[in-house]
């Protein structure tokens, strides 16, 4: 028997999210690569995973206990929004398994020129699926919350053009989120170290995701080779 609305919530409370994507072209792209992802995510004590198409939240689900929040990235010519930006992705995300949805919640144009509490409604109408909002902004995730979404997420804070620019968490609108919604607000993006992940539960987050610093290792090695790069790299080497 599945889990609740209330019970996948009380799950993810104040744990960790791990997601697990790889873009086209990575070493790790792949479902097969994805559910190992998410199965030693969930050894490593991961309240739940975040995953991308159909064909990688299925093979996360034969593998996976953890609650799931599936997505699907589709980009379409007339719309910026990429993360399950219809009904048809929805859908797909839905039939795959996913107990949770998450979707676009910014108020940048739909591709099928739905409003916001539009889509909410149809999903709402079909499912029994919660709905996470990815906002980039704190305007956007007020607009989330009265929309209907069950949980906003700072997903998208960094990557449209208005939003906060920066390296690092957008803690200052994880913390204002979580003050005035009255709904959860997990904080993910640009969360690099535990301690960052810390801080984001600290400003008030109900959970947080964590993708890149673990899933993708390419990025973490880069990290790790621009910290050891600099003009004084060789004198350091032969000290």
């Amino acid at each position: 028997m599945g889990l609740n609305r209330r019970e996948i919530l009380e799950r993810l409370r104040g744990g960790l999210i791990v997601s697990c994507q790889a873009l086209e072209g990575e070493p790790l792209h792949g479902p097969a690569f994805m559910a190992a992802m998410a199965r030693a995510a969930e050894m490593g004590g991961a309240v739940g995973i975040r995953a991308n198409s159909p064909e990688d939240i299925q093979a996360i689900k034969t593998v996976c206990s953890l609650p799931l929040i599936g997505l699907y990235k589709r980009t379409y010519p007339n719309s910026d929004i990429y993360i399950t930006p219809t009904m048809r992705e929805v859908r797909a995300v839905v039939d795959a398994g996913a107990e949770i949805v998450a979707i676009d919640a910014t108020q940048r144009p739909r591709p099928d020129g739905l409003t916001l509490e539009e889509l909410v409604r149809q999903i709402r109408a079909e499912s029994e699926v919660l709905i996470v909002g990815d906002v980039s902004t704190y305007e956007e995730g007020l607009a989330a919350a009265r929309a209907g979404v069950d949980i906003v997420s700072t997903t998208l804070s960094g990557y449209t053009p208005y939003s906060r620019q920066g390296p690092t968490a957008d803690l200052e609108l994880v913390a204002r989120l979580a003050a005035d919604l009255p709904v959860p607000v997990i904080a993910e993006g640009r969360i690099w170290t535990p301690e960052e992940a810390r801080k984001a539960l600290e400003a008030g987050a109900f959970a947080v995701v964590v993708g890149t610093a673990i899933t993708r290792p390419q990025e973490i090695v880069r990290r790790f080779v621009q910290a050891l790069s600099g003009p004084d790299r060789h004198q350091r080497a032969r000290a």
